[in-house]
């Protein structure tokens, strides 16, 4: 499963990588908060045909408890209304490789905000791939130049918004990752559609069409694949692999829009490659208790948490409300849905 959880992890970086070069082409007719909003909106069209059927067959769709509504609005806030935006306004100042590869901040912002607020355990295997991530987004950021503070700021704090978003993401339960993709979507594009159309007025085109398939893919598809993952793995671990997203980012921006590629990226490449593979060297074990709870989400019944019966044999991943006895044991984990313990 955590197999799965990883290569869930790497497409969506995949995905999410390639929307820089491509908005970077959108931006020349399009308003940074227009774009942002057209972007969510293409991802929650991408989730509505999956939600709707979810809420036929009678499924829950929008969280019904005060905490998973509270996380789910901090993510929307976070993730889906003030990252995208500034993340937009840095790509306007700077090229899209620089921006693919200040997006490695991201991944530093989920792990020390996963520790300082959200009791996540980091490891000296953890802490030594956050350096490497790091060292490899200066060998980056030093090979192409700062392309003006003002652009580096604002990446910076779209960095920091999707950190709380990783790590409010991570533990929604109750409702599927599509579900809150969707809400996602729906909620923080509108809102930023509608700043944009305030600020600089109504100009329909075939850039809105463009924009919203590539939100269907790079943050409807890319975003649902990345909640699965950190569910399985916790925020930072997951994080962790979906930064190689500015690699993908950077190749693209080779591709599409001809910027250079140098010697140093490649080794930068190399090194945050082998800080990834460093987080699967980090797992603790000690004694735990879990507290009695009733929640939803996907599970199996072969990870020692989720021993409860059915009427038929559930071999495969499913999904339904399902409730934990209190447990006190011993075995290695990551902080996943069922580990948010203090140390």
């Amino acid at each position: 499963m955590r197999c799965k959880a990883f290569t869930q992890a790497l497409v969506s970086g995949a995905l999410f990588g390639v929307a820089t070069p491509f908005s970077k082409t959108l931006l020349a007719g399009l308003q940074a908060s227009t774009l942002a909003g057209l972007l969510y909106l293409g991802a929650a069209v991408c989730l509505l045909p999956l939600v709707l059927r979810r809420h036929r067959t009678g499924h829950v769709v929008f969280p019904r408890d005060r905490r998973n509504r509270r996380n789910l609005l901090g993510a929307i806030f976070f993730g889906g209304v003030a990252g995208p935006v500034l993340l937009l306004i840095g790509l306007k100042y700077a090229s899209a490789a620089s921006v693919s590869m200040w997006l490695n901040l991201e991944a530093v912002a989920t792990a020390v905000l996963a520790f300082l607020l959200f009791r996540e355990h980091l490891g000296k295997w953890t802490w030594l791939g956050n350096v490497g991530v790091v060292i490899a987004g200066v060998m980056l950021s030093f090979n192409q130049g700062w392309a003006g503070w003002v652009g580096l700021a604002c990446v910076a704090g779209a960095a920091v918004a999707w950190g709380l978003d990783n790590n409010f993401t991570a533990i929604i339960d109750g409702i599927s990752p599509e579900d809150s993709t969707f809400w996602k979507g729906l909620i923080a594009g509108t809102t930023n559609l509608a700043i944009g159309i305030a600020l600089s007025g109504w100009s329909l085109g075939t850039e809105w069409l463009w924009a919203m398939l590539l939100g269907g893919l790079s943050y409807g598809a890319s975003i649902s694949l990345y909640i699965r993952s950190a569910q399985g793995l916790g925020a930072t671990r997951s994080q962790m692999i979906f930064a190689s997203a500015p690699l993908f980012g950077v190749l693209l921006s080779v591709l599409w829009l001809g910027e250079s590629l140098s010697i140093l990226q490649i080794i930068a490449a190399v090194l945050l490659a082998g800080s990834i593979a460093l987080i699967f060297r980090d797992r603790h074990e000690h004694a735990h208790e879990h507290e009695a709870i009733t929640h939803e989400h996907a599970h199996r019944h072969d990870d020692e948490h989720h021993n409860h019966r059915h009427d038929e044999e559930a071999d495969a991943t499913h999904q339904h409300v399902h409730e934990h006895e209190p447990v006190l044991h011993s075995h290695p984990h990551w902080p996943d849905l069922h580990h948010r313990h203090g140390h």
